[in-house]
């Protein structure tokens, strides 16, 4: 597998997302063909989430190469993900990084672009060109259940742990969790999911929608590599029509969603068959 650069000119991004720079803030980032895969890599710290986590996450969303189809985000170790990496809510901090506290204090402005500057470490993960995987093991807690849950599928170990802990700490979830949790399980399950701080465990997981597949812990990766198979076997500029009509489909009237299924098709068709310009 190689190690993959920002191609320059792209979105404005410019800077690298080599091994060794992703490396000093726990993250790596593996291009196979059309399969990226990142994996959290503090196995440590539960693979806990700093401010650079989220600003690799946006780096790598930059410069995933043309040619990735499927991205696989993992986690290292015993957990995917334990979520904020609780010296940030110290006044100290992560050396380099600051902390919550630090942040706030810049202004109600600056703390909002902050906040934004981080989501976008988990959106890319929903472009229509791509489809996203989380193999999912162990505590999936706050921003690592967030990380799950901006991917398009979710395949988990039974030993998997979700909570939204935000509520429990006093915050709200806002790494782009909210809407995708109750688009899967709906609003009376989300809310009792994130204001209890409740623990879903794997069997619960899959009856409510949150994961397509539960595995033995050991059987992770094998069940990972099979669903990207499936994945890479279909038309890849169809693949990305269909997602785009699934993911618009929610803010459609019936008769709106059928009007995008047919411009859709008319460019599929004229892309397969020829036809008038």
């Amino acid at each position: 597998m190689a190690e993959a650069k920002a191609p320059h000119g792209r979105g404005g991004f410019t800077e690298d997302v080599s091994a060794e720079s992703l490396a000093e803030i726990g993250l790596r980032y593996e291009v196979d063909g059309e399969i990226a895969t990142i994996t959290l890599d503090r196995p440590d710290k539960r693979n806990a989430q700093t401010f650079a986590t989220w600003s690799g996450l946006a780096r790598i969303g930059e410069s995933l190469p043309e040619q990735v189809r499927v991205v696989v985000v993992r986690g290292e170790g015993p957990s995917f993900s334990a979520g904020i990496d609780l010296r940030m809510f110290t006044p100290e901090g992560v050396p380099g990084q600051g902390s919550f506290g630090s942040v706030a204090r810049l202004g109600d402005a600056s703390f909002e672009q902050t906040v934004q500057q981080a989501q976008q470490g988990f959106l890319w993960l929903r472009r229509p060109e791509i489809v996203s995987v989380a193999a999912v093991q162990g505590h999936a807690i706050g921003a690592g259940f967030q990380l799950a849950l901006a991917c398009d599928l979710r395949i988990v170990a039974d030993d998997v742990k979700f909570c939204m802990k935000e509520p429990a700490l006093g915050l709200v979830p806002d790494l782009t969790g909210t809407k995708p949790l109750v688009e899967l399980v709906g609003l009376a399950r989300a809310t009792d999911i994130c204001l209890t701080a409740r623990i879903v465990e794997a069997d619960e997981a899959l009856r409510i929608g949150l994961a397509e597949r539960v595995v033995t812990r050991d059987g992770l990766a094998d069940a990972v590599r099979d669903k990207t198979a499936e994945l890479l076997s279909t038309n890849r500029d169809a693949a990305a029509a269909t997602k785009r009509l699934l993911q618009g489909a929610a803010g459609r009237t019936l008769e709106e969603q059928c009007a995008a299924e047919r411009a859709e098709q008319a460019l599929r068709i004229k892309a397969l068959f020829g036809g008038a310009s």
